[in-house]
């Protein structure tokens, strides 16, 4: 093979793995931060429900507070019924009475409500409270786990970009520039395989004389079409009716 066209092959699998790496490292910030989060988001939730069970507390003292008020007024005007003279003024002050009573057995009601409202609330609270712990350690774990992965790529991505600048440098200048124009000219992809005649990068067709000298590897081509360098890669061999027939009934 011609050194400068191994050399740009090796140097092509290191810039895509260098990429790759790349860009794993630059979405590990995004990802950290969605999980953190989803754990604020946990938390604030639970922060919630805790301001909703202390309104909700604040509210039945108030509501306890309006029917003792309601409840002394009661006790003032059955005491007020032995003072009353006249029939009139006693059913008058037996319906404010009663209409009294109505109010408590309303705000009765309400704190019933109120009382159902905490109960769940604090069956929530408490059922968060179990899951949150184990939600922050979950938390904890998987962002140490991308930090470690970070590690690896950055440590991997310095020993990769170390060889291909000790590949780059064994090049030719001219091979060099034309790799690197090819590179930034199509996104990163300088060199395609060839397989049975087609470049496997545009798919297109090579010419027969074309294709017969890129087969040797041991010229320096690109394809007409997009430009790349070309080298051909072998096909695999196919299986004989022998070893399928073979495999077949091992299979059955």
């Amino acid at each position: 093979m011609h050194p400068d066209l191994k050399n740009v092959i090796e140097l092509q699998q290191a810039d895509l793995k260098v990429a790759e790496l790349t860009k794993q490292i630059e979405s590990l910030p995004a990802q950290i931060q969605s999980l953190q989060s989803r754990l604020d988001e946990f938390i604030h939730a639970q922060e919630e429900r805790k301001k909703r069970l202390a309104a909700n507390q604040h509210e039945r003292k108030g509501l306890d507070g309006e029917i003792k008020v309601i409840q002394e007024k009661i006790a003032r005007h059955k005491d007020q019924l032995y003072q009353v003279k006249t029939n009139e003024q006693f059913r008058a002050m037996t319906k404010e009475i009663e209409g009294e009573e109505a109010k408590v057995r309303v705000i009765e009601d309400e704190i019933l409500e109120e009382m159902l409202e905490a109960e769940e609330i604090q069956q929530h609270i408490q059922e968060a409270a179990a899951r949150l712990q184990g939600e922050e350690a979950r938390v904890a774990a998987e962002i140490a786990r991308l930090e470690s992965e970070r590690k690896a790529d950055d440590d991997e991505r310095v020993r990769l970009q170390a060889l291909r600048n000790r590949i780059q440098d064994g090049l030719s200048e001219s091979t060099r520039n034309l790799y690197q124009r090819i590179r930034q000219a199509r996104r990163g992809l300088a060199v395609a395989e060839v397989r049975e005649g087609l470049c496997m990068a545009c798919n297109v067709l090579l010419r027969p004389q074309v294709y017969n000298d890129v087969r040797t590897n041991e010229v320096l081509l690109t394809c007409e079409n997009c430009g790349r360098i070309i080298h051909y890669v072998e096909p695999a061999p196919a299986q004989t009716g022998e070893s399928n027939g073979q495999g077949a009934e091992a299979t059955a």
